[in-house]
């Protein structure tokens, strides 16, 4: 099934517009889907561009969007305070989603981006109907008790976590562990690689990975395929 992607951009009076790229499915279901980067990357990134084909392709909208940090300069990490800013963007995002897709809406991310928009879902249920955590940066490198999770007990939002084998920002068992502290349904698709979840290795990530993906968040958001049935 063939998709149609397009740039998106939504100016919004209390900050700055929505930029991205939006997948329009061939045959709707009436979902959307918004999808952010992590701390180096941004909308183009090609993890979020494979996982939005195969959204689109089973009928959700998908928008990838540049975060407001990514927006104010091309290159490097978010600055120390922008977090806040940047969880406003991704409730903007959520709102011009809104106004394309009569469904539901879910919210998720790569890294930075995953663990911004689980932040916001905990302090705000309505923002989005599920979530889609990649690789999901539970603690720094090297500094395992330094856990980012505080918020984790507040979310009542599904979650699911797709996570690198060999991910130094936290192992599968600390995911493991950290999914207890979640209220909501979550679940957990382990990949074989690193933060990247293989994107950054020579032979490219795993064969059906984003398809695997698309059938676990299905499963775990009820979501719906617009495929005719065989």
């Amino acid at each position: 099934m063939t998709t149609a992607v397009e740039r998106l951009e939504v100016a919004f009076p209390d900050g700055p517009a929505v930029r991205g790229f939006l997948h329009r499915p061939h045959r709707p279901g009436g979902d959307g889907l918004v999808l952010a980067h992590g701390a180096g990357g941004n909308a183009g990134s090609p993890l979020l561009a494979d996982l939005a084909a195969a959204f689109a392709a089973e009928g959700l909208a998908v928008l990838r969007c540049d975060l407001p940090f990514r927006q104010a300069r091309a290159s490097g990490p978010p600055p120390p305070g922008q977090a806040g800013e940047d969880r406003a963007g991704l409730a903007r995002a959520v709102r011009a989603l809104r106004e394309i897709c009569p469904g539901r809406v879910f919210l998720g991310g790569s890294s930075y981006g995953g663990r911004q928009a689980s932040i916001l879902a905990a302090d705000e249920p309505e923002v989005a109907a599920a979530l889609l955590l990649l690789a999901y940066p539970l603690h720094r490198p090297a500094r395992p008790a330094a856990l980012r999770t505080e918020h984790f007990p507040r979310l009542r939002t599904p979650a699911l976590f797709v996570h690198g084998t060999r991910d130094p920002f936290g192992s599968l068992e600390e995911i493991e562990r950290a999914r207890g502290l979640i209220p909501a349904p979550t679940a957990l698709v382990a990949v074989q690689g690193g933060h990247d979840l293989g994107y950054g290795c020579s032979g490219g990530p795993e064969p059906g990975l984003a398809g695997r993906v698309v059938a676990a968040f299905r499963a775990l958001a009820e979501v719906r395929s617009a495929r005719p049935s065989p």
